[in-house]
């Protein structure tokens, strides 16, 4: 099909006030141009329009960023990706001695170096706020050991992301600039909130008491150190031009190499199986990619989602197309679902798999081997049966999380022996469900993943 903006404006309009998001942004590579469409409002309390050259937080798409400062570099020679990371870091260091010495780089990129995700530190505003996030982790234990599994890890890239520091002598974010804002000509990429001051900018909804969401409490709860992971902020067609440097074997649109082609499709290799398909519909892990299968179809992408704020990026190579989709909160991923279906399917026959949920009729399931206490850190997941024989689960925070939210006592509904739906966890917009899936190590150790994070049995089982 041909792509019409007239058409596709159309339908982003009717799905984001059908899923009531109040605003989101559109960027679509297709026969050989970009297209940009908006919709709706940057922020429901002061009704300011969301237009093409609107700013959205990234979340975890800042990881793609990160990746390909990281490849940049090796593919220069001054990154060995499986020489151990404190060959450059030498004060690198995890709360397992044998772990320090064997995790590698091409493991960060790949989420498989046991390395947590939600380690919350404050390290201040200074140039050396990663430098001290990075010796303030010393101590935090592992999801699991390293190469054992994949969990999905933003200490490990921030990591990364002090390697970027230490082999270019800059800070993470004038490496960005110089390295990839600039040759890109990405004209509204940024980092720091106050840069974001000069454009407009869209604020983060959360559930409220109505349909509608409500303007987020605060615009930016992450602090400077966070950027490896989680902190850049762009518009759709910045967003876009970065995903086609890969979809052009890492050449700019002037010609210039900023990455080489060889590091562009190592980065698009299967590194690793997600036991975990659902929380961010990857069948596999590159280096910094999320892989897609659409029946036989490959693809490749990253989600991200910051306060209220959330994004979608796809690429299907064999169309020659990508699709960048930001939002400002509602039911978000139901306005994915639904416009990225339509979208591949119309421009690169690409049929997704249907929106995670159980069954009309779920299967019945024995749940006794599943039964336990499950540990990361940070985060205690406690599985048990109700009174009425239905499986149970308990999410609870602790240790320098205990005081992030409430424990979240949830029901499990089957989709399979391993795979189980969660709902209850709080206010969401559509009755989205929760993948919670059960998987094993390499050693055999059971573990239970939850938002793409592996936590190990920690009971005797």
């Amino acid at each position: 099909m041909t792509f019409s903006p007239a058409h596709w404006q159309s339908r982003l309009d009717a799905l984001r006030a059908a899923h009531h998001v109040p605003g989101a942004t559109l960027a679509v590579f297709a026969e050989g141009r970009i297209h940009e469409l908006a919709s709706g409002i940057l922020h429901r309390g002061t009704g300011v329009e969301a237009t093409t050259d609107s700013v959205f937080q990234l979340g975890s798409i800042a990881k793609l960023y990160t990746a390909t400062l990281v490849m940049q570099l090796a593919a220069a020679g001054e990154l060995d990706l499986d020489a151990p990371v404190i060959e450059v870091l030498p004060e690198f260091s995890v709360a397992d001695p044998d772990a320090t010495k064997t995790i590698t780089a091409r493991q960060l990129l790949s989420h498989t170096s046991g390395l947590t995700c939600d380690f919350t530190y404050d390290s201040g505003r200074g140039d050396d706020c990663l430098a001290k996030y990075v010796a303030a982790a010393r101590n935090v234990a592992l999801d699991c050991p390293p190469g054992t599994a994949v969990s999905y890890s933003s200490v490990g890239y921030n990591v990364l992301g002090r390697i970027v520091e230490v082999l270019t002598g800059r800070t993470w974010d004038q490496a960005l600039k110089e390295r990839l804002v600039a040759p890109l000509s990405l004209t509204h990429t940024m980092t720091l909130p106050e840069e974001a001051l000069a454009f407009r900018t869209a604020m983060g909804h959360l559930p409220g008491d109505g349909p509608d969401p409500e303007p987020a409490p605060a615009w930016d709860m992450m602090p400077r150190s966070a950027g490896p992971y989680g902190r850049v902020l762009a518009t759709a067609a910045d967003v876009l031009r970065l995903a086609k440097l890969h979809l052009d074997g890492g050449s700019a649109p002037d010609g210039t190499q900023v990455l080489g082609a060889r590091a562009v499709a190592e980065m698009q290799r299967w590194a690793a199986d997600v036991p975990d398909k659902w929380t961010v519909s990857a069948d596999g892990w590159g280096l910094g990619w999320s892989l897609y299968d659409w029946h036989g179809v490959p693809g490749y992408g990253h989600d991200g989602a910051s306060i209220g704020q959330y994004g979608y990026v796809r690429v299907v190579p064999g169309a020659d197309l990508v699709v960048v989709l930001l939002t400002n909160g509602g039911a978000s991923r139901f306005l994915y679902a639904d416009l990225m279906r339509e979208l591949l399917r119309d421009l690169a026959g690409v049929h997704m798999p249907p929106a995670f949920a159980p069954p009309a009729r779920p299967p019945v399931v024995d749940v006794a081997p599943l039964v336990g206490t499950y540990r990361r850190e940070g985060v205690v997941i406690t599985v048990g049966v109700g009174p009425d024989g239905a499986p149970r689960l308990r999410y609870e925070f602790v240790d320098g999380m205990r005081d992030f939210s409430p424990p979240l006592d949830m029901d499990l509904t089957p989709l399979s022996a391993t795979v189980f739906a969660a709902s209850g966890a709080g206010p969401s917009f559509g009755g989205d469900w929760m993948p919670v899936v059960f998987s094993t190590l390499v050693d055999g150790t059971p573990c239970c993943y939850i938002g793409m994070r592996c936590a190990p049995r920690a009971d005797a089982g």
